[in-house]
């Protein structure tokens, strides 16, 4: 597999991932898991079938579907599970993406910044249209013995129908194990609301 696809993929395949999001005093909104499958590879893409469940603050379950993401061995869609980009219900999302030094992603000793545009596949979505633009940038390393810790901002431009319709930025801390695979990450907005994401 690609190194560019393997890095995200890899990141997810087989593994439990929790997202919750907290507004700016710290109180929980609401909570999402998402339950991974093995990378599978169908007619010249890689494909991974991801379980999602929705809690309300309260953790109670509201929703659960699955999703069949997809990409060419050559891009990146997977990033798409930080985010909420998406809720298709049990449908079939492909999005095409084009990426500038996303191979280093995790190279510890040059953490370039990256460049991601992401382009979807149809009106499934129904937070950040049609394109996207990520840039993560002013990454820096924190590091000891025992962990692995990236510092990072992240901007996100949205479009549809060639109009931005939405922009975020965040400030990142995430946290990697002696493998290189995600523990946790932890995405902050200007306003102090944020979004914690635990892998498993």
């Amino acid at each position: 597999m690609n190194g560019q696809t393997e890095m995200l993929v890899g990141q997810i395949s087989g593994r439990t991932i929790a997202r919750e999001n907290f507004d700016e005093d710290g109180v929980l909104l609401n909570k999402q898991t998402f339950e991974a499958g093995k990378i599978i590879e169908k007619k010249g893409y890689y494909q991974i079938v991801v379980v999602t469940e929705l809690f309300d603050e309260e953790k109670k379950p509201t929703e659960k579907y699955t999703t069949t993401y997809r990409c060419k061995p050559d891009e990146t869609s997977i990033m798409v599970m930080a985010f909420p980009f998406a809720k298709p219900n049990s449908k079939e999302t492909e999005i095409n993406s084009s990426t500038k030094n996303f191979t280093k992603l995790y190279d510890l000793g040059n953490l370039k910044d990256i460049e991601i545009e992401m382009n979807f596949d149809s009106g499934l979505l129904n937070f950040f249209g049609s394109k996207s633009l990520i840039r993560i940038y002013d990454r820096q390393l924190n590091t000891d013995k025992a962990n692995i810790q990236i510092e990072s901002k992240i901007n996100i431009k949205a479009y549809a129908l060639g109009i931005r319709i939405k922009q975020l930025n965040y400030t990142v801390i995430e946290e990697l194990n002696n493998n290189y695979l995600l523990t946790f990450q932890k995405f902050t907005e200007t306003d102090g609301s944020y979004f914690t994401m635990t892998y498993n």
